[in-house]
């Protein structure tokens, strides 16, 4: 099934799945056009769709096969990506900015010296480069919570391990290839440990469950041990506001 433009294609996705697929790269433009479909989408409030799960670069669309037909959904969608092209002016947008604390090295990070060793750098140098600029979340996956991060240099760039992990702590900062993100809930996983943040990312009892979305950008803030415990203290209590700010699109981009 093909979409209003060459680069766009509509697959299905079993019974009561519509996959809108925007290109086979990875970038913050696809991407950005993943997330305005879903927006539209939800302001359009189209009868018989269940919910939409945005990716890297394509939108999953659940709807109820028995309240909307297959065809008729992808006619709407064709229009809504119509319109897309003729009003986008791009460059405007205001994003969400979160500040994660983390604590770099050590118990916390036990693999931040294979890093720095993998990749001929100090230690110093390895927390520099990934505090220094702010991640684009592509979506969230693998766990309730997890934010799959764009941006990371490649000169921090580490293969996952040989063998993974059973059990990482909540929180832990971790890299595999050229990309980075962090653990929500105690997990398995194979990702370079390098540093732990005292927030919860995921947090099942409180009224907006996950700290990150998809199109909002995160930028980590190397703390010391005793400000972790702090944070920490903080947070069992309820007593932390992570500090989130609004900032324009065009300050948030970087080579």
């Amino acid at each position: 099934m093909s979409g209003g433009s060459a680069a766009i294609r509509l697959l299905c996705a079993g019974e009561q799945g519509l996959v809108v697929e925007f290109g086979n790269v990875i970038s913050p433009q696809v991407n950005a056009r993943v997330r305005r479909l879903a927006s539209k989408i939800a302001q359009s409030t189209i009868e018989g769709v269940i919910e939409t799960v945005p990716t890297y670069r394509s939108l999953l669309i659940y709807f109820d096969p028995l309240r909307l037909a297959r065809a008729d959904l992808a006619r709407m969608i064709e229009r809504l990506l119509a319109v897309e092209e003729e009003t986008d002016k791009g460059g405007t947008d205001k994003v969400r900015l979160i500040r994660v604390p983390v604590c770099y090295g050590g118990e916390f990070g036990p693999d931040l010296e294979d890093v720095a060793q993998v990749n001929g750098l100090a230690v110093d140098e390895v927390v520099a480069i990934h505090s220094s600029r702010p991640y684009l979340v592509y979506m969230l996956g693998f766990t309730p919570g997890f934010a799959y991060l764009g941006g990371m240099s490649p000169k921090i760039a580490t293969p996952r391990l040989g063998k993974p992990r059973t059990k990482i702590p909540q929180g832990s900062v971790g890299i595999a290839e050229q990309q980075t993100g962090l653990y929500p809930i105690e997990s398995p996983g194979g990702w370079r440990l390098i540093g732990r943040t005292p927030l919860r990312p995921f947090s099942p009892g409180s009224a907006r469950p996950f700290l990150f979305a998809a199109g909002d950008y995160v930028q980590f803030v190397p703390i010391q041990a005793e400000e972790f415990e702090t944070i920490g203290r903080q947070v069992q209590a309820g007593r932390y506001a992570p500090h989130i700010t609004d900032e324009s699109l065009e300050s948030m981009s970087h080579d």
